[in-house]
């Protein structure tokens, strides 16, 4: 009888009291205006870091154009041509300013009015911003036999009132279109005498260095056009000597 006297804790152990264990303290969390400081600093040094490898990726890709096009030589030779008054004009006199240059021919049914319109169109629009360099637009005509001084001067008033109209030799204006690699053929005439010229259709941009730096189809939209030049503009810094890229 006296055996079934157990003490309680032995006879139940499970409502022994339980044993006290040392902890630490829970650390208290950080205020939410804290965490959201933290979290936006994170997102802004991680987009600062992504800006920059855009900014020297797209700085690398540029470089890589731009040496390609001096390689190419594109528009790098020079030309003599003369303008509507007789006066001889060389490349070299369109330095210090960007130029839009565009070959075709005053007979032409459609395609070069259109594409002379979206030129001085662009023009037109890159100067309402009177804060970027003036563009000259330029007009080489690929027609020597028709296109003299006077019908580039009578075909040019519908254009720009800027717009830079130069014809030449025959063999001058196919050393100019060879220079920026324009392809030209004259078509068979007809009973009438007349032909039409098979050319590229092109506009290119040179910059006040003389580089090529871009060249526009026929998709273009003027807009489109002074988008790009006005980018080109922005980014522009003379290239260095050759092999000190």
């Amino acid at each position: 009888m006296l055996r079934s006297l157990r003490p309680l804790p032995q006879l139940c152990p499970a409502l022994r009291p339980p044993s006290r264990r040392l902890s630490s303290p829970p650390s208290p969390a950080l205020p939410l205006r804290h965490r959201l400081a933290v979290a936006s600093a994170v997102a802004a040094v991680a987009s600062a870091g992504w800006l920059y490898l855009r900014h020297q990726k797209e700085q690398q890709q540029r470089a890589r154009r731009l040496r390609h096009l001096r390689e190419l030589s594109l528009g790098q030779g020079d030309f003599e041509l003369r303008d509507t008054s007789g006066t001889p004009r060389r490349k070299a006199d369109l330095l210090g300013r960007w130029v839009l240059l565009y070959f075709g021919f005053t007979h032409c049914p459609d395609v070069c009015p259109e594409e002379l319109q979206k030129l001085s169109r662009a023009v037109e629009l890159l100067e309402r911003d009177r804060a970027l360099p003036p563009v000259q637009p330029v007009f080489v005509t690929v027609d020597p036999e028709r296109d003299d001084e006077a019908a580039l001067a009578r075909y040019l008033r519908d254009f720009h009132p800027r717009l830079l109209g130069l014809t030449g030799t025959p063999e001058q204006l196919r050393e100019a279109a060879a220079k920026f690699r324009v392809y030209v053929s004259a078509g068979p005439r007809d009973a009438d005498g007349d032909y039409v010229v098979d050319h590229s259709v092109l506009t290119f941009l040179l910059d006040p260095d003389g580089i090529l730096r871009d060249c526009y189809g026929r998709s273009r939209t003027a807009e489109e056009l002074a988008r790009s030049v006005r980018a080109h503009m922005d980014t522009f810094e003379a290239l260095p000597p050759a092999g000190r890229e």
